[in-house]
């Protein structure tokens, strides 16, 4: 095979068809030489051709093969010293995948020859391997990156009305019965008709998939029959991961099914969020394979240690951290997050240990280079950014000090909420803080309430029906022994460790899950509901299913009927949710302002006194949240809405008498929501008290019922009371 090779350019960088060839474009700060390896098939274990690119231009090397087509395999082979200590692990005996792979022509294969060492004693890192590993390298594939989306529009959801389901592709829809069995567990699958029209049930309104980049499946897992299954192992970060691909015929595939899975959620109105890992990558530390970037540029693209620059920087536990402090490496970042916005069209991403990001050096720098450049992007800044604001690192737990433009994965709402309902003393006072939207993370900032993402349960952790079912994890179906996973669940198992026919124990907690779902959904700032959660989902106790491609993490949709009501009653939260633009509040409630936005009351209608908020044992609250005049939308048209009253009641007895507060408009309290009677709906309160049941969530509208209900008339005694017409006592932060 011959090749016609002309200079090219140096931007862009990765393989660029343009109609009549390929331009090849490689940065390495510190290579001699750059080989680019062109494979004629996916089982080749040599390359076909090897070009030394000719040109270098500011530190990247570039060819231009005008005889080069879309679907060519290749890599590379990168020249330079091999000197660990010094930082540096050239090794040319090794071919390196592009950075800047837009699709995957052949996976991973794993040997021992895809290490730059001899494998051996802890100091082999030290030593030079020459075996070569073309026949098991991943390699990348030119792609031609047509495609027809049409009459396609992004949905634009406003940050306020939205509400995020996260999902894994493969496991959303691997045993779905109603997607057709060819196309379960992939991208098509998610964004086929019975995917769409489900989520549309639940009234969500953006999906965030864990990561979809292509990712390695560790050596360590695949030896166990394993696999990455959370994917959190990035290899390729403009690559959509070609095993979730319903066909697998072509290596573009991947990424023309991902292109109409996005359009299709589009169309109905569902926004797409990606989960990337731009902190590490699948290499690991030093004693890891030589896969990509370690092989073309170790020194320039990880965080190496000052004192001994043959070992790693680890802020991630997962052996290395990018070195954000090189510009290329920030360019590759950027240059991947526009590419997935302008050629995929998603909508948005979380950033997983976003901490990591903003380290120069050690500290954590909010005002680093990386969100510099994010907020003076014209195409980054404007979609939506979700820190997971923490990584392993001295320092790292950043809850509340990202910077405008993000929302941030709001871990003490998870924490505060879990021990609220677990019925823990002396957490009141946090909890309103919680509800309203984390006003002391956020608000001295200038930021929104939908910084604040709120969550009780995500991929990492405790499912929500093992919150309440289990104690202690169990995870020995990982095969580490149950050593791995967090011991720290801030989880009550209800009086049985698993599963249990008592049906007391299984009467609370779906009462539980219930209160859980509601707190949520109806709490201030953005709701995230983990896949599965809204009809009781089971890990079986694993709160570290990474590695489990498995029924322990695919969502069984064979829903027994108490997963069947907790389901309904999910989809009625989230359309109350919807409907009522009290919770759908833009700003912060003001709970000094001259017309009430807000009160907090006790069993007895009265604003609760600071010394009830600082009551340990306090546990029960409620608080109405006002309508009339609530926001101005983006189109300067005024927002009117009813006002709601919620109850909130974690102890284990109930509150026979509870005294409601008078409805502002003058209309009876109408029940919406009662988690201790689910099959209660708009229920008309006859009275002003109302007998609220242990581990129970109430909720009141004080609107008129609409013509379609049929309201239950529930009698109380009736007693009249004016309206406040003070704030109540803001609640001190603990």
């Amino acid at each position: 095979m011959e090749m016609r090779v002309w200079p090219g350019n140096p931007y862009p960088l990765g393989a660029t068809w343009d109609g009549s060839g390929v331009n090849f474009a490689l940065y390495s700060e510190h290579a001699t030489k750059v080989e680019l390896c062109l494979f004629d098939s996916a089982d080749a274990t040599k390359e076909s051709l090897s070009i030394p690119l000719p040109e270098q231009t500011d530190l990247v090397w570039h060819a231009y093969l005008p005889d080069a087509l879309p679907g060519q395999l290749y890599g590379y082979r990168v020249h330079g010293p091999y000197e660990p200590e010094q930082g540096h692990r050239f090794n040319p005996h090794k071919v390196m995948l592009d950075p800047y792979a837009k699709a995957i022509g052949r996976d991973l294969r794993w040997a021992d020859e895809d290490w730059g060492y001899k494998i051996g004693d802890p100091a082999a890192d030290l030593s030079f391997d020459e075996r070569d590993n073309a026949a098991f390298a991943a390699l990348a594939v030119v792609i031609d990156p047509a495609f027809t989306w049409g009459d396609h529009r992004k949905p634009f959801v406003p940050w306020n009305k939205t509400i995020i389901y996260e999902a894994h592709v493969k496991g959303f829809t691997k045993l779905h019965p109603e997607v057709p069995e060819k196309l379960r567990g992939t991208y098509a699958g998610l964004g086929s008709d019975a995917s769409i029209r489900y989520l549309k049930s639940l009234n969500v309104t953006a999906v965030e998939l864990l990561p979809i980049h292509y990712h390695a499946d560790d050596r360590h897992l695949v030896d166990k029959g394993m696999v990455n299954y959370w994917g959190y192992n990035t290899l390729g970060f403009f690559a959509p991961h070609h095993s979730w691909a319903a066909r697998s015929g072509h290596p573009e595939d991947a990424v023309r099914e991902f292109k109409t899975m996005v359009r299709n959620l589009h169309a109905a109105g569902i926004e797409v969020i990606l989960d990337v890992v731009y902190n590490h990558t699948a290499e690991g530390n030093q004693l890891g394979p030589t896969l990509s970037f370690r092989g073309i540029d170790n020194a320039a693209y990880y965080l190496l240690s000052p004192e001994s620059p043959r070992h790693y920087m680890d802020f991630t536990g997962c052996g290395n951290t990018f070195n954000m402090r090189n510009p290329r490496v920030l360019q590759m970042i950027m240059d991947s997050l526009r590419y997935w916005i302008t050629e995929m069209h998603v909508d948005g991403f979380r950033f997983d240990l976003a901490s990591t990001l903003a380290r120069e050096l050690y500290e954590v720098n909010k005002l680093g280079a990386f969100f510099d450049i994010i907020h003076q992007d014209p195409i980054i800044s404007q979609v939506k950014l979700i820190a997971e604001p923490w990584d392993l690192g001295e320092g790292g737990y950043q809850v509340g000090n990202f910077p405008f433009l993000w929302s941030e994965w709001n871990g003490k709402y998870r924490d505060c909420v879990r021990k609220f309902w677990k019925g823990d003393s002396g957490v009141l006072g946090e909890f309103a803080t919680r509800f309203c939207g984390s006003s002391d993370l956020y608000e001295t900032t200038n930021r929104r309430p939908h910084a604040s993402i709120n969550f009780i349960t995500a991929h990492d952790g405790f499912c929500l029906n093992d919150l309440v079912s289990y104690d202690h994890k169990h995870n020995e179906a990982n095969g580490e022994d149950n050593r791995d996973g967090s011991d720290d669940n801030i989880s009550w198992n209800c009086g049985a460790e698993g599963p249990t026919d008592d049906p007391a124990i299984n009467t609370l907690r779906q009462r539980k899950m219930r209160s859980f779902l509601a707190t949520l959904i109806l709490s201030q700032g953005t709701p995230m509901i983990v896949a599965g959660d809204e009809f009781a989902r089971t890990q079986h106790g694993n709160n570290n299913a990474y590695c489990q491609d498995s029924e322990i993490s695919w969502l069984d949709w064979n829903y027994k009927p108490e997963q069947a009501e907790l389901l309904a009653f999910t989809r009625r939260v989230t359309q109350l949710s919807r409907e009522q633009p009290v919770f759908q509040r833009a700003k912060f409630i003001n709970a000094a302002s001259e017309t009430p936005q807000i009160t907090w009351h006790a069993e007895d209608a009265t604003l609760l006194t600071p010394e009830q908020w600082n009551d340990p044992e306090r546990r029960t609250l409620a608080v109405v949240l006002y309508g009339g005049k609530i926001d101005v939308d983006r189109l300067g048209e005024l927002i009117t809405g009813d006002s709601i009253l919620l109850l909130f009641n974690t102890d284990h007895l109930a509150v026979r008498n509870y005294t409601l507060p008078a409805p502002p408009s003058g209309h009876p309290w109408r029940l919406l929501i009662d988690t201790a009677h689910p099959e209660i709906e708009h229920g008309l309160i006859e009275g002003d008290h109302f007998e609220l049941q242990p581990c129970t969530v109430a909720v009141f509208c004080d609107g008129a019922a609409q013509p379609s209900m049929t309201p239950t008339a529930i009698t109380a005694k009736p007693r009249k009371r004016a309206a406040p017409k003070a704030a109540a006592t803001k609640p001190k932060k603990k």
